[in-house]
């Protein structure tokens, strides 16, 4: 049996208020940091783009959060996640839970390695607090810390 430990969110990189005006720009943003880190190619954010446009919104996959994603053979070089917040939502095109403020892009060189993204991100989702705390994150070092489920401390601040 698996362990809230186990599900541990390994991000790569993370990015707090970022301003973008579309869901295409939300997903290139997360893109762009999965690239800058090296765990895909660009050609692999134009599939997480296109996976939007060919599929729909399926992305959105609670009230507020997408999961931009594509297969592993559209550039993914090593596994990888990112978690970006939105300083103003975006619509998807999911009516029933757009719009969107967080997005957790992820890069997934096999099956089993797209299962644990998804156990992973299904525990940051389900755990309020965390959530919330990500979502109250205003900058990177507090977002970081709010992903990985560490303790923050916000005194003189």
């Amino acid at each position: 049996m698996n362990t809230p430990e186990d599900a541990r969110l390994h991000t790569l990189d993370v990015r707090a208020g970022i301003s973008v005006s579309t869901w295409r720009e939300a997903v290139e943003a997360a893109g762009s940091l999965l690239v800058a880190a090296g765990s895909c190619t660009e050609a692999y954010v134009d599939a997480m783009a296109a996976a939007v446009v060919e599929l729909g919104p399926y992305m959105v996959i609670a009230p507020g959060v997408a999961m931009p994603h594509a297969r592993p053979e559209a550039g993914v070089i090593h596994p990888g996640t990112v978690v970006v917040t939105l300083a103003t939502p975006v619509a998807f095109g999911n009516p029933a839970n757009d719009p969107v403020d967080l997005v957790i892009a992820f890069a997934a060189v096999d099956k089993n390695a797209h299962l644990e993204s998804l156990q992973a991100i299904t525990a940051l989702l389900l755990d309020e607090p965390r959530l919330n705390a990500v979502r109250a994150a205003t900058n990177d070092d507090e977002l970081r810390a709010a992903v990985s489920g560490e303790p923050t401390s916000t005194e003189g601040h």
